[in-house]
């Protein structure tokens, strides 16, 4: 589309992208392209409290607002919860914003987009549950489009290009000098991330406990466990790894990925961390696609079985085969080249990319 027209430079612009982790990542090339063009604007993000850290006390942000979900679900029978939402929305106006940017593209974030104000609206054309309806202008995309090509048009219709592509990160000396001190040594590691949103898209803890010994004897790493509280119950399960699950915030989560040697993920939002930082990495996927959701221009990293029924993107299933039947082996596989110690796969665009399949 042709760019947007501005008769002044913003001064005051709004991201709209309040969650998960994963599609926070994806966003941060945004910011920084919107940074890049106006460097005097004040940026403000809007954010859920669960993922606030992944924006909180960033160089590239001004403000960070935090918008409760459940405010949408519970308004209608709650009078402090209304009273809520209204103080929220007259914060937004009371700001003066001139441009608002919906990279979530759902009836929620349309409509914080429209109760700014703002005299420029954008949001994505294909937006889901009539958020379209709420944008003053509307940017074309494809949802077979990887999640940061899709968010780079918005970029791209800004004025701003979709290039570089730089993921940066909210993280500084303190939160490095943190996990140092929760490791407690300088041996090189493996970061193990066994837990996902889903069941579905869990690699079987027993699985990734297969990994330590052969990390170690194999390619002289200990192993780390990391995740969040509800995932020490699948490091109790991962025997000689170092558990780590629910003693890292975000940002120190990033700090210790920063560190990795190698990272073994599942499709999660940790994963993608880890992908923007360029570590070494094994990405199990299972009802998914690697290709819309995948690490972006990392599909070099992906591992899968060639089962039927897979992509299901399903939350539920009764067998789970497209996990369950993936092998160690296989996972070491790729590792081994992620290490530097195989062949490399060769890898073009990376929507386009071959990714591993194991038959």
């Amino acid at each position: 589309m042709t760019p947007i027209t501005f008769d002044h430079p913003p001064e005051r612009i709004l991201i709209i992208k309040p969650s998960a982790i994963g599609d926070i990542v994806h966003a941060l090339p945004v910011l920084n392209l919107i940074r890049r063009r106006w460097p005097a604007a004040r940026i403000t993000w809007v954010v859920t409290p669960a993922c606030a850290g992944m924006v909180e006390r960033h160089p590239l942000i001004d403000e960070v607002l935090y918008f409760q979900r459940d405010l949408f679900s519970r308004f209608w029978r709650s009078p402090s919860t209304l009273l809520a939402m209204r103080l929220f929305f007259r914060g937004l106006r009371e700001r003066g914003f001139d441009l608002v940017v919906d990279l979530q593209g759902l009836f929620r974030s349309a409509w914080v987009t429209r109760q700014s104000r703002a005299p420029l609206r954008v949001g994505f054309a294909n937006a889901r549950e009539f958020a379209p309806r709420f944008y003053t202008h509307r940017v074309e995309s494809s949802w077979e489009d990887h999640a940061v090509e899709r968010y780079l048009c918005v970029a791209d219709a800004l004025g701003c290009g979709k290039g570089p592509v730089e993921f940066p990160f909210a993280v500084d000396d303190s939160d490095r000098a943190s996990v140092a001190e929760l490791l407690a040594t300088d041996q090189p590691f493996a970061v193990l991330l066994p837990g996902a949103n889903w069941e579905t898209k869990q690699w079987p803890a027993e699985r990734f406990g297969g990994l330590v010994r052969p990390m170690r004897e194999q390619f002289g790493l200990a192993s780390v466990v990391a995740g969040g509280r509800g995932d020490r119950v699948l490091a109790e399960k991962i025997a000689g790894a170092v558990d780590l699950t629910g003693r890292t915030n975000l940002r120190q989560l990033v700090a210790l990925l920063e560190r990795a040697a190698l990272v073994i993920a599942g499709d999660t939002g940790p994963m993608h961390i880890a992908a923007a930082l360029g570590r070494p990495l094994v990405t199990v996927y299972g009802p998914t696609d690697a290709v819309m959701t995948g690490p972006f221009g990392r599909l070099d990293s992906v591992v899968q079985l060639g089962i039927p029924c897979r992509p299901c993107f399903s939350r539920r299933c009764s067998h789970r085969s497209c996990l369950a039947w993936l092998e160690e082996t296989e996972v070491l596989k790729v590792a081994e080249i992620q290490m530097g110690q195989g062949t490399p796969i060769q890898v073009g665009n990376p929507s386009t990319a071959q990714t591993p399949t194991v038959s």
